[in-house]
This record gives structure tokens, sequence and C-alpha cells, in this order.
């Protein structure tokens, strides 16, 4: 139960509700219909210091009251339960199994993809998307992939793309990508995800396939 401090701590949420939740909507959209594609994200609402911007944000438009929300360990005791609680109506829960959205606040503490909800052949939308922090985004040039790209082939992407991840050991990317492809086995089920950076996202459908550059 929230005491009458907790509740004066709470950030007030979108400055304009409607606009804000949908301008975020739609970017988060954007992310998942364009695979790997930076998606600028600069939220209009009062987050609270300690949180992730873009993943406050995403949450605290795609989240309602007939959502359960699964938090990685770091995120469990901090304001990010009572801030979107209070703000969506959510329900926490410890099963990622039972979990419409899920929050990774480091890639190092994700578990495995095979943990969240995938769905079923007739309902593969029933799954899990889950929201990844991340350092920094960036889509390198053709030719210039560094180590740890992740170049990405399919629905929505002309050709290829790239997506990098500056900060992150490559040892965290090559599990993530020996995840994603037992993600795809059994499509249509499986999980989607969005990378979130201070100010971009970029997102990553179950459709998706991606090849992860161990060249050093």
């Amino acid at each position: 139960m929230m005491t009458p401090h907790d509740l004066s701590t709470i950030g007030a949420g979108f400055a304009h509700e409607a606009f804000g939740s949908q301008a975020t909507f739609r970017a988060a959209l954007r992310a998942l219909s364009y695979p790997g594609r930076l998606v600028e994200l600069a939220p209009d609402a009062d987050i609270p210091h300690a949180l992730h911007p873009t993943s406050s944000a995403l949450l605290l438009a795609l989240l309602d009251q007939d959502c359960r929300l699964w938090l990685s360990p770091k995120l469990v005791n901090s304001q990010a339960a009572t801030w979107l609680m209070f703000h969506t109506g959510c329900a926490l829960t410890q099963d990622p199994k039972q979990a419409q959205f899920a929050w990774v606040s480091d890639m190092a503490d994700l578990p495995s993809l095979a943990s969240f909800a995938t769905g079923s052949d007739d309902y593969p939308d029933q799954s899990t998307t889950v929201l990844i922090d991340v350092p920094e985004l960036d889509n390198p040039a053709v030719g210039h992939v560094a180590p740890g790209c992740l170049t990405l082939r399919g629905p929505g992407i002309l050709g290829t793309s790239t997506l990098n991840f500056p900060g992150l050991h490559l040892e965290i990317l090559e599990c993530f990508a020996s995840m994603w492809a037992d993600n795809q086995v059994s499509f249509p089920r499986g999980v989607d995800v969005l990378f979130t950076a201070p100010t971009v996202i970029a997102g990553l459908p179950r459709s998706t396939h991606i090849h992860f550059s161990q060249e050093r």
C-alpha cells in the first residue's frame, strides 16, 4: 500500500496524457515495423530521475490495468514499480511466463528469452514484449560493421540493416544472438524486443533474422 509520502514523490507522467501516449506508441510501432532502425524518442513526461527515460515512457504508454509487468532484479526495488502501477494500473508478476511486458535494466541480467511467454500457434500475439536498456545504439554504414554488430534481415528491412551496441561486451551480445536463434525456432511463436537507449529505441520483432559479427 502506498503512503502519502510515496504519492507525493510520484512524477506526474505525460505532460499531455493523450498526445504523449499516442506519440510514444507510434514510436514503438515504427521501431517494430522497421527492425533495427533507430527511432528518436524524447518523452514529454515527468519521469523519476533514477529511471530510464525511454523505457519508462514506453511502458507508461503501453501498459494498462489488464497488463502484467515483469521487472529485472535491479528494478524490483526501484521507483519503477510504484510509478508504473500508479499511472497505468498494471500488476507486477514474478513469473515471466505471465507477463505481457518485461523491463530489463541491464542486458547482462536478461534471462533466457524462452522463460517469457511466447504465445501459441493460434494466438502468437499472447506473448511478452521485452524492453532492454542499453547504453547506446548505432546504425553503422554498410562496410563498417564493428565487432558485436547485429546484421538484420526480414520483413520491414530493405536488404539488410546493421545495429551496433557501443559499450556492451561481446560475450553479452553473443549470448543474446544465441537466444534469438532459439526464439525463432517456433515461429510464429516467440517474443519481440525493444532496445532502449537514452534518446532512441530500436525494435527487433520475432520475424527478424540476425547475424552476429565476431570479427575483431
